[in-house]
């Protein structure tokens, strides 16, 4: 195969069949293995999804400026590309982020901002920074500078709808019965459940909350309200209703701790061979609890959002785990 541009290689990721959580459940349990998009992670295509849009709004053009405010992901899905289509890349990224992700934005020519990790409710929030950094560079450049705004974008959502639920469907034959995820910006879930729900309205959607996020309650009892303390896991874990969660069509919600989510990954490392990040975990969990509630024989998906490199000050680090009273992996 031959392509023109990195960014082509977004999506079409495959499905992977995960043996453990099959076997226990009874059910049919599939990853979408967004891990091997080509900056190594789901948000490729929420990233692409917005710079698309832009360009075709014309709201950026050759030499214009990408600013966006996040824990690593989409900026690293940005940077790649915007440094493939030709944009420069400013990256606002709360210090609690890890020193992996730190290093790739650097490395990849990003030019990085750490601010303090501080609520959406502060105005120093991450989100917030970004916002005005990018309005302060479009005013004094008299345009070509868009912020990415992940959160409310609805460019993000509209590009799953678009590439991930008709995957999705194709690759399952639409013998799909339930697909489930965490909420980040909210653009997997919303998208991929307003896509599948348009093939079949049968096909159940569940909301994967981590701990100390609210969207289990605001899925489960109507009520924004956190349950849990705050996760170690990055990347997901809402506590608005951003309008790439609105949209979202969801029938069940679950709630996994960050024990239940980094025991699973340990135990898949060695049943599947997937070395995979925290979000993955927290998404095989609620996708085995969707199966326990719907029954055996069903096929449940779910996202294997990015591996574990950027983890392994956390993931792999003992001193951090016994201070979290996390599980150990045996073999450390």
């Amino acid at each position: 195969m031959i392509v023109n541009d990195i960014t082509n290689l977004v999506g079409n990721t495959p499905l992977i069949k995960l043996k453990y959580p099959s076997e226990v459940t009874g059910c049919n349990i599939y990853g979408k293995a967004e891990f091997l998009n080509p900056a190594g992670s789901i948000k490729d295509r929420a990233a692409l999804g917005i710079i698309l849009d832009a360009e075709e709004k014309k709201e950026i053009g050759k030499g214009g400026t990408v600013v966006e405010g996040t824990f690593g992901n989409t900026g690293i899905g940005l940077t790649m590309v915007n440094n493939a289509r030709g944009y420069k890349t400013i990256i606002v990224m709360p210090e609690a982020a890890s020193t992996e992700k730190r290093d790739i934005l650097r490395n990849m020519g990003a030019d990085l901002r750490i601010v303090e990790t501080l609520p959406y409710a502060d105005m120093g929030n991450y989100q917030h920074v970004s916002k005005r950094l990018a309005a302060e560079l479009k005013e004094k450049n008299g345009g070509n500078v868009i912020w990415g705004n992940q959160f409310d974008n609805i460019a993000n959502y509209k590009f799953h709808e678009k590439t991930t639920a008709q995957e999705i469907f194709d690759q399952t034959d639409g013998k799909i019965d339930g697909f489930t995820c965490a909420i980040g910006t909210g653009g997997t879930l919303g998208g991929v459940s307003v896509g599948l729900k348009s093939k079949n309205s049968n096909i159940k959607i569940a909301c994967t909350d981590p701990q100390g996020a609210q969207m289990y309650n605001h899925f489960k009892n109507n009520k924004l309200e956190v349950k849990g303390e705050p996760s170690e896991t990055e990347g997901i874990g809402q506590y608005r209703i951003t309008k790439n969660v609105e949209p979202s069509l969801v029938d069940m919600s679950y709630h996994i701790t960050d024990h239940e989510a980094f025991a699973l990954l340990y135990k898949m490392v060695r049943t599947e061979g997937l070395f995979l990040g925290t979000s993955s975990g927290v998404n095989v969990a609620g996708a085995m609890e969707m199966a326990k509630e719907m029954g055996p024989g069903n096929n449940i998906v779910t996202i294997l959002c990015d591996d574990a490199s950027k983890y392994y000050s956390k993931m792999y680090n003992k001193k951090f785990l016994n201070e979290k009273g996390l599980p150990i992996p045996s073999w450390l």
